[in-house]
């Protein structure tokens, strides 16, 4: 009988074979050491350790970010750049959150050709990319990122576009999937464990912001407000006169004079009294704690009275109170409207028939996390669907499938501890509590009705 790890060597070797077949731009599956492929930053605030690990029940190896609250950066510089213009361009990779995600990134940026120059061992959050793409969670941010970097024609400079609306991040500590779909038509569709989640035209200024297209407009930021310009759509009427009956001294509320004090009014008690059973502690010191007073409860003998000390009369509302007088609003005859600059043409519009996309040269991942446990894995890059498809059911189907029963069997026995834990209560003493209480609380429904 084969054993266990001929077979995945055996399986891994038929990926690999359909993988070249297929003729992806860039795979990645972590299957050998990343070192010397793989260039960590050597910048000083990337102290995050990366290590070759194991996906947790598994065999399968991941590039897990392995200690918690740090900075990360490793990148991977591509043979030949990816071109983005022409044809259908497939971003795919694995991320599983092992220990969850609170608060970090664990997206990855498509970087683009850097300066004559540049060396690997520089890369931070600074360095340009193309797209930054993957899930994101931090406080109110629960997103999966798709930004696109994009160049003005007109002004030579890159301008961060954001997917609107894009899909949340899973919320559990399984494997998943995240591709994004390039289409020559413009289109970017955005899947999650190969589902569509988003679909989005790279055009269309519904679907990014900023859009992509300037408008082709803008406020003239040298135009000024003239300052007989009335915004005011109302205005007191000023041939409006106060009515002579119009008081504005009279009071909100006055005495109730027709109220009268109730029957069994303690005028001569007190709302409260010392309390009869405190006594002065032995330790009291006079001289250095002060006088000894005895606290104040509640007085018992106005409980049975309508009430205790001096009574007064209520307050009730004042039926001759108007406020304070304002003369009614009127149209106003000179109001011109809310005042605008106005519109001269946008000196960075520009048109185009498709993103002018920047080449992917390189493939880092630079984050700042507040969890460890992040395992990337299967990191992809390819002109067909299909190949993204095929490594997708090949990889990470079969190891979801095998999580989420793991994770079905957890939740099944954790449901049965919490029914043990009722069976040994009501297997306990306790049981004759509890059904004392409710024969008492039988009682209470059965006087509440009489």
């Amino acid at each position: 009988m084969m054993g266990g790890r001929a077979l995945l060597l055996l399986l891994v070797s038929a990926l690999l074979v359909q993988i070249r077949a297929s003729d992806p731009l860039l795979y990645e599956s972590f299957d050998e050491d990343f070192e010397g492929r793989w260039v960590v930053s050597k910048k000083d605030e990337y102290q995050g350790v990366w290590k070759r690990a194991k996906s947790d029940g598994h065999e399968d190896y991941g590039l897990l970010v392995s200690e918690k609250a740090r900075k990360y950066a490793i990148i991977k510089e591509l043979e030949e750049p990816v071109t983005l213009k022409d044809g259908t361009v497939v971003l795919q990779f694995e991320v599983r959150l092992q220990n969850g995600l609170e608060c970090g990134g664990a997206y990855i940026k498509y970087i683009r050709p850097q300066e004559a120059g540049w060396d690997a061992k520089e890369f931070d959050n600074e360095t340009p990319y193309t797209i930054m793409f993957g899930p994101d969670k931090c406080g109110s941010t629960n997103k999966v990122h798709f930004i696109l970097k994009h160049k003005n024609p007109k002004t030579g400079k890159y301008v961060e576009h954001h997917l609107k609306f894009p899909p949340s991040v899973p919320y559990d500590k399984l494997s998943h999937v995240y591709t994004a779909i390039m289409k020559p038509d413009n289109e970017v569709r955005i899947l999650i464990d190969g589902e569509e989640k988003k679909k989005a035209n790279f055009l269309s200024a519904d679907d990014f912001e900023p859009a992509l297209i300037p408008s082709k407009t803008i406020p003239d930021p040298d135009d000024k407000k003239p300052e007989d310009w009335d915004e005011r759509a109302k205005i007191p009427d000023p041939n409006a006169v106060k009515p002579d009956d119009w008081d504005e001294d009279a009071p909100m509320e006055i005495e109730d004079v027709e109220a009268t004090k109730p029957e069994g009014w303690l005028d001569d008690e007190p709302e409260e009294i010392d309390d009869p059973e405190a006594s002065k502690p032995e330790d009291w010191d006079d001289e250095e704690d002060g006088e000894w007073e005895a606290p104040k409860i509640d007085n018992p003998k106005c409980e049975e009275a309508p009430g205790c000390g001096e009574w007064k009369r209520p307050m009730k509302q004042n039926p001759a109170y108007k406020g304070k007088w304002h003369a009614p609003l009127i149209d106003n005859p000179n109001y011109k409207g809310i005042w605008k600059p106005q519109e001269i043409p946008n000196p960075e519009y520009f048109e185009l028939d498709k993103p002018d996309f920047d080449p992917i040269a390189a493939v880092g991942i630079e984050i700042w996390t507040m969890q460890d446990g992040i395992l990337f894995d299967n990191i992809l890059i390819a002109d067909d669907e299909k190949v993204a498809t095929f490594i997708l059911e090949k990889t990470w189907k079969p190891k979801y499938e095998v999580e989420k029963e793991k994770e079905k069997a957890e939740e099944a026995a954790a449901a049965a501890d919490g029914l043990s834990e009722f069976q040994v209560i009501l297997s306990s003493g306790c049981l004759q509590s509890l059904l004392l209480l409710i024969s008492l609380l039988d009682c209470v429904s059965i006087l509440s009705l009489t």
